[in-house]
């Protein structure tokens, strides 16, 4: 059974490196375009498919939107590891915003664990929008992560018993 893909792998999308800038949802500043509210962006598309996806130990990057893809799932994967079942809603807001506005390496950099599969910026000015990019996506997962594992206070099982697998067996 192969892996499911980003819709966004077509389209007339501004690229960073080899990963398109896609339109999202946010109220956080930063360099990407505003979505539609009414419609499904990449952070809902990698929130409906994480759980699917990080089951598999390959993946067949088809397009730039599957590189944002596989970045926001390896995301996911480290803020899932960075709370417990009894950690209550408003802890692990502060702890993903946190994990979320931590320092972290982008495409180029020695400990970025993706660089044979991402293109590094070609100059500091690419950099500093892929940095940008690359926050504003974290800021906005981890929040939007938070309303959708919650239940009643507590982290649903169905969503942490996803904390521990490595998706490509990578974490970032």
């Amino acid at each position: 059974m192969p892996a499911y893909h980003s819709k966004y792998n077509e389209g007339d999308y501004q690229s960073v490196g080899n990963m398109f800038l896609l339109p999202i949802k946010t109220k956080f500043r930063g360099n990407a375009p505003y979505a539609d509210m009414n419609q499904e962006d990449v952070i809902d598309e990698a929130l409906d498919l994480f759980r699917a996806n990080c089951l598999f130990r390959n993946f067949e990057i088809k397009g730039n939107g599957d590189r944002v893809l596989i970045y926001l799932i390896l995301f996911i994967s480290q803020c899932l590891s960075s709370i417990n079942k009894n950690t209550p809603q408003s802890d692990a807001y502060k702890t993903l915003n946190t994990l979320a506005l931590s320092s972290f390496s982008i495409p180029g950099d020695p400990t970025f664990p993706l660089n044979a599969m991402y293109t590094s910026p070609s100059d500091r000015y690419q950099a500093d929008q892929m940095k940008q990019y690359m926050q504003q996506l974290r800021q906005e997962l981890a929040m939007r992560l938070v309303d959708r594992i919650y239940i009643d206070n507590h982290p649903s099982k169905w969503w942490m018993c996803f904390s521990k697998r490595k998706f490509m067996n990578l974490s970032l």
